[in-house]
């Protein structure tokens, strides 16, 4: 048997040999018109699927040509806009009439939400043995990757797990939703022990508190919070518990639900993908690509100074080199991201009571300047928008959350949105995903093993 010192030599040439056989010519995509991606040659998606859940606009069609108008992200046929407009007149946390929303297609009425309220609060504590046994004992450094082990092993705790009636998967789904806060908040605390060597503290959730409220309290040693600061990642829950079936987490409900698998296996799937850099941890670089842009421009409020710094992250000739300036440009949205917009104005309240808003400027000047910036850097008429992610790790540093739960909040978020893709596709499904791929190696002679040089 090879000791584990030699594998890395071993393994070396043999990840040459499938790199040469797994290179694809990119001319390739064009010759057979490959919708690489699932996006045709201008960037959007494929249409593949319907849903009722969610949309997002970024343009509208005049005379056959693409307008970018102001974006707009729709729950349910509601412009989240207006909802959240509402649940701040009425002075209460509205991420739990939201999941409601999008779980059942209606807006909730006063007893209505009352009554899923107390469902999710008793359904907020792990079961017994649960913290001890399958997230205590077996710590990860990554968070994203202990939640999605946390919810394949719920699969073991449930009675009836490969259930298919609507019932028992909406059963499931509300379980998951209500337990994620607490699951992401004890697999940080043991991340804090076992890897960071710090102190770790397990508090429980509390059934009458709304899930931003658990949340801060779970993951503070002193359980304290203020009320600015709940309604703020109230918010920030709101705006990322949904956003169309085409992200790729969604899909990854709906491809993995259309194989009839279970509850389990198709939220930890998409929790694998919201995991993914390109997905979910974008404002993990931002946050990381502001502390690079504070630490070498010398007057943050000078157009100049912080212009020059974004061209030179453009012609990757600072940050990671990837020419990229992370929280700005969207797939879709245009002119403007309406969680932007709506996450800016909270952020700048909050930036206040922080004495934070130095720092604030700063991103609203980035924000301001950036679109011709980078028309001048990249040619052409293409609109650049600041997207969500640009603020809500913003956000996330001023409620004193580490960066290692930036990612597993938007899960916390997005379970919401996946639960009602899952039940979509169980109740209008009915049909495997299964996309085509063109094989475009050359067939070989088969050589036996005795004559294989």
């Amino acid at each position: 048997m090879q000791s584990d010192t030699q594998y890395p030599v071993l393994l070396e040439g043999l990840s040459k040999l499938a790199e040469k056989n797994d290179f694809i010519d990119p001319g390739l995509y064009t010759k057979f018109d490959v919708k690489r991606g699932l996006r045709d040659s201008d960037g959007k998606g494929v249409l593949v699927g319907l849903t009722r859940i969610g949309n997002v606009y970024g343009y509208d069609i005049v005379e056959g040509k693409p307008v970018a108008v102001p974006g707009k992200l729709i729950y349910r046929g509601y412009d989240v806009v207006d909802i959240i407009k509402d649940i701040e007149k009425s002075e209460q946390f509205g991420f739990e009439q939201v999941i409601y929303l999008l779980l059942f297609g209606e807006l909730p009425n006063a007893s209505q939400l009352a009554e899923f309220d107390a469902i999710l609060g008793g359904f907020r504590e792990l079961p017994n043995n649960f913290v001890e046994d399958m997230i205590l004992k077996s710590p990860s450094s990554d968070i994203m990757n202990k939640l999605a082990r946390s919810v394949l092993v719920s699969y073991s705790y449930d009675p009836n797990p490969e259930g298919v009636s609507v019932i028992n998967n909406l059963y499931q789904c509300i379980q998951l939703i209500a337990r994620f806060p607490a699951m992401v908040a004890y697999g940080y605390q043991a991340k804090r022990r076992h890897y960071d060597g710090k102190s770790m503290y397990l508090h429980n959730p509390l059934p009458n508190l709304s899930t931003a409220e658990n949340f801060l309290r779970m993951i503070r040693a002193d359980k304290n919070y203020d009320r600015l600061e709940a309604e703020l990642l109230d918010l920030a829950l709101i705006l990322h518990a949904e956003h169309g079936g085409g992200n790729n987490s969604s899909l990854t409900v709906h491809v993995v639900s259309s194989a009839d698998t279970d509850t389990y296996s198709a939220i930890g799937a998409a929790v694998g993908s919201l995991k993914g850099r390109r997905h979910g941890g974008a404002n993990i670089k931002v946050a990381e690509m502001m502390d690079d842009i504070k630490a070498n421009v010398h007057d943050w409020s000078s157009e100049k100074e912080v212009g020059a710094y974004l061209r030179k992250i453009l012609r990757k000739e600072a940050f990671d080199r990837s020419g990229l300036v992370y929280g700005q440009g969207h797939a879709v949205y245009t002119i403007s991201d309406p969680r932007a917009t709506l996450l800016r104005e909270k952020a700048r309240k909050l930036g206040e009571v922080k004495k934070c808003s130095e720092e604030f400027e700063l991103y609203c000047l980035i924000e301001k300047i950036f679109p011709d910036i980078f028309k001048e850097e990249k040619g052409g008429d293409k609109s650049i928008c600041t997207n969500v992610d640009f603020y809500s790790g913003f956000v996330y540093s001023m409620l004193g959350i580490p960066r290692e739960l930036y990612t597993p909040i938007f899960a916390v978020s997005r379970i919401a949105g996946w639960a009602a893709h899952r039940l979509e596709e169980i109740v209008s499904g009915g049909r495997i995903y299964r996309p085509a791929f063109k094989q475009v190696g050359d067939l070989r002679e088969y050589v036996p093993l005795d004559k294989r040089h």
